[in-house]
């Protein structure tokens, strides 16, 4: 059996924990304690989260997204060949070192995806750029921590409150979408954002294709 090898590791600020990151063969994986937070192999809801968006919004030109959490990339690379020349796309992701990951140890998966003259990649927490920027953006889509039901970092909590979503709210374009990963749906989670005003879609998606576990991902449009 090839063995695992932990490459690195990444404290998350604020005393969010330890992250760690480990390579086995051509797969790695990323830990958060006994969690398995993400594994190379296992991209489709990670993709799903950027094509289900990206797709309805197919008749913008430069459209301007913001995706919360770089993670391994799957989410930013199926964005890229959905939007134009034009568009910007704005990674949040709050760990420098897994913005060094992409860059070093799993630049294979990354696929020169972080080059793109349309990405820009910021070393900050999502909802500092959302509170900041009103009316800015065609979509944001969020792959934070778990979920709405987050295990990682108590300030991503701020995120799925009421008051956050409001906030994702105005920082939409007219007939733009927030678009939430979660690893389990969550009823009570659907009710908030229709409480704020969104237009809500639940879309059920697999994390490998046809296979492996259920997640869900929420489409709301302002």
């Amino acid at each position: 059996m090839t063995p695992r090898v932990l490459l690195d590791t990444a404290e998350i600020p604020n005393g969010g924990g330890e992250l760690r990151l480990f390579q086995r063969g051509h797969e790695f994986s990323i830990m958060l304690g006994s969690n398995e937070l993400m594994n190379s192999r296992l991209s489709g809801s990670e993709e799903a989260l950027a094509t289900l968006p990206c797709e309805r919004l197919s008749d913008r030109t430069a459209a301007r997204i913001l995706i919360g959490g770089l993670g391994m990339g799957f989410t930013l690379r199926a964005a890229l060949p959905l939007l134009d020349a034009k568009a910007e796309i704005i990674v949040a992701e709050l760990v420098p070192a897994v913005v060094q990951w992409a860059r070093g140890p799993m630049a294979e998966i990354f696929d020169g995806s972080l080059d793109d003259p349309r990405v820009t990649i910021e070393t900050a927490d999502v909802f500092d750029l959302i509170s900041r920027n009103e009316n800015q953006y065609d979509a944001i889509l969020l792959d934070v921590d778990n979920g709405p039901d987050g295990i990682t970092h108590a300030s991503n909590d701020r995120l799925y409150t009421a008051a956050g979503l409001k906030t994702a709210k105005r920082a939409l374009r007219s007939g733009g979408i927030l678009a939430v990963w979660s690893s389990a749906p969550d009823a009570k989670f659907t009710r908030r954002l229709t409480d704020v005003g969104f237009s809500v879609e639940e879309a059920p998606v697999r994390a490998r294709g046809k296979r492996g576990a259920h997640h869900m991902i929420w489409l709301a449009q302002n």
